[in-house]
């Protein structure tokens, strides 16, 4: 086999997003085609497809120091190079967080931040918009001694003074569990030359979407919080690695519990070194019912289905992938977690991506179907009409023209109330924004930072922490309830017309800020954690200030900034729908009562009228194929299928 499962079905992902994208720009050609678009729904189409396109699945890889993790690592996805990609021999493993994914706009590299960035109070994020502050390391593709000379670059560390850790926030000599000194010898220490690391190689995987973050032990995780804060928490899964012949140590759990079992929503375990067992003097049942038994162990520990935790050899599976060796690669287990990321990891992330995409356009799309099922009814209908009218005198006709000159007119009406309506939705839509804008929420920010940075005790500088996050959920449960009110506005606008014209009960796009309450809650739960841990409490107040800002307050930002660009975008579209149908009805109505007219003055014009309806039946049925088309690309042909017998 000379790709793996998880290598084809990345392949998949990827073949998948592309259909995606192009049934999202069949439907932008449609829109254009059509006169259907307008400057806000161009806008959110283009920035649907530009989000597509830069989509990752995030795999997040988490482990104590020498656990085989980045052995683990090179056995999934560089075994094509034969030897050790990424370092990891005893001692001579990475040594800062390391991103590894594929940008066709760079080339081959490696991008390091130095350590020293640290003594700034700049995210990780931010300075990655910055890229004189990375030192760059090209990578010879052609030359496999040049690739992993290069990679040594990330097990680099350099000496400094006492002083020099400390204000880099790298030791504390009252807490050893929190320092990320490597080696300590008189007045000066060891530690790490990197911050973070990028690298950028054109792996298949890589360039189909895979992102990996391989991430230090404890210590260093606990070290840099936007790590454990954000990064981990936005990976598709996080692997949990483990050591068979350690079982979970008191640090793994930690490890576990603090960073992963709360913040990632898909986690395995991976129990390496399983080779440890093989030995020839124990028969193969009973190196498998020692395995069998650590297995049970280790899932009953981090409380993980028996199902997610997989014993492996990461050296074994390297090894055998090298030698081409499928007995040996069989055994060391690797297919098996292959496959469940290929079959359960990928296909989730796909759903996530399809369901985000049909939330996004789905009702759109729904519109523009709905519209053109009214013209082909409305076409229906008066070709029936038509019909009725063939041997018919001139007063029949003149008739049901005056029957449609009064609907036009009592629609008209109504048409003038939807705009009154809109106006008010637009009114309350503005309130909540407010309430969302970015220098209200900073308003709140600075009060608080009063509060933080003027507390001469641990324990006010704690409660000011707190205190800070209280506001915030109770500005964002706030929110939640202004937007359920304006959301009822919207719905009874939607009702009204459904009722009173027949119209197709269209569902307006949702506004969901929900997860973004909960998201605020969950993050005023982990300063809860964050004030209570006992590390927090013995750090020096400027680095635990600086680490609660550009960790929990920097994320508290982002979710407001995620629900204001939310109802944003919401506020523009959502009366869309609505008011393509009133536009479309009343240009029908138009259209029926000019079409009468002609047939109410000279009968004998009645069987062009309807040969030129029926011309454009047929034009609306093709149009129809098309969004259908575009419905199969985003939804699935199974789902369309379904919702057509319904």
């Amino acid at each position: 086999m000379n790709s793996s499962a998880l290598e084809e079905q990345v392949a998949h992902y990827s073949e998948w997003r592309e259909r995606l994208i192009h049934g999202i720009e069949a439907y932008q050609a449609w829109l254009d085609a059509n006169g259907h678009v307008d400057i806000q729904n161009a806008l959110r189409i283009y920035d649907l497809i530009e989000s597509l396109r830069h989509d990752r699945v995030a795999l997040a890889f988490v482990a104590e120091f020498s656990r085989g993790k980045t052995e683990l690592i090179n056995a999934l996805f560089f075994a094509n190079y034969k030897r050790r990609l990424l370092p990891s021999d005893v001692g001579r493993t990475t040594m800062c967080p390391t991103e590894i994914s594929y940008d066709a706009n760079d080339p081959p590299q490696i991008k390091l931040l130095p350590i020293e960035t640290r003594k700034r109070n700049e995210s990780i994020a931010t300075l990655k918009r910055s890229p004189i502050e990375w030192v760059k390391v090209r990578l010879n593709l052609d030359s496999h001694e040049e690739m992993a000379q290069a990679m040594q670059e990330l097990t680099k560390s350099k000496r400094v003074t006492l002083q020099e850790a400390r204000d880099l926030g790298l030791l504390d000599e009252s807490r050893p569990e929190t320092s990320t000194v490597l080696l300590r010898e008189a007045d000066r220490v060891e530690i790490p030359a990197w911050r973070h690391a990028l690298i950028n190689y054109p792996h298949p995987l890589l360039r189909n979407g895979l992102v990996v973050l391989d991430t230090p032990g404890l210590n260093a995780l606990g070290a840099e919080p936007e790590l454990t804060l954000s990064m981990i928490p936005n990976a598709h899964a996080a692997l949990f690695v483990l050591a068979l012949d350690t079982g979970v140590t008191r640090s793994d759990l930690e490890v576990w519990q603090k960073y992963v079992q709360t913040f990632v929503p898909r986690r395995l375990a991976v129990l390496n070194k399983i080779d440890l067992l093989w030995d020839d003097l124990n028969g193969a049942a009973a190196i498998q019912a020692s395995i069998e038994r650590q297995v049970d162990s280790t899932a009953q520990i981090l409380n993980l289905p028996r199902r997610l935790v997989f014993p492996i050899s990461a050296q074994k599976g390297l090894i055998a992938k090298i030698r081409e060796d499928a007995e040996l690669l069989s055994r060391s287990g690797i297919r098996i977690l292959e496959r469940f990321l290929a079959e359960e990891i990928v296909p989730a992330k796909q759903e996530i991506l399809r369901a985000a995409v049909e939330r996004e356009i789905g009702t759109m799309v729904d519109s523009s179907l709905q519209t053109v099922a009214n013209q082909l009814d409305a076409i229906r209908n008066e070709l029936q009409e038509l019909q009725v009218l063939s041997g018919k005198n001139r007063t029949i006709a003149q008739a049901m023209l005056a029957k449609l000159e009064t609907d036009r007119t009592n629609y008209a009406r109504q048409v003038h109330g939807f705009r009154l309506a809109s106006a008010a939705v637009i009114k309350q839509g503005g309130t909540l924004l407010t309430n969302l804008d970015s220098a209200f929420i900073e308003h709140i920010l600075e009060e608080g930072r009063e509060s933080i940075e003027g507390s001469w005790t641990t324990p006010g500088l704690m409660r000011a922490m707190q205190t800070l996050f209280e506001h915030y959920s109770a500005q964002s449960q706030k929110i939640l309830t202004f937007s359920s009110d304006v959301q009822k506005l919207v719905e009874g606008v939607y009702d009204r017309f459904h009722e009173g014209y027949g119209f197709a009960r269209l569902i307006p796009p949702p506004l969901n800020l929900e997860r973004h309450t909960l998201a605020m809650l969950a993050l005023q739960k982990q300063v809860e954690e964050f004030c209570r841990d006992p590390v927090n409490v013995m750090t020096e107040k400027h680095f635990l200030v600086r680490r609660f800002y550009n960790g929990l307050v920097t994320q508290a930002r982002d979710v407001f900034d995620g629900a204001r660009t939310e109802v944003d975008v919401w506020l523009k579209s959502v009366l869309g729908p609505l008011s393509l149908q009133i536009k479309e009805h009343e240009t029908l109505l138009n259209r029926r009562v000019e079409g009468f007219r002609g047939v109410a003055e000279n009968l004998n014009t009645l069987q062009s009228r309807m040969k030129n309806l029926q011309g454009q039946r047929n034009v609306l049925r093709e149009k129809h194929a098309e969004l259908i088309g575009v419905k199969q690309a985003i939804c699935g042909p199974e789902t369309v299928a379904a919702a057509n017998a319904a």
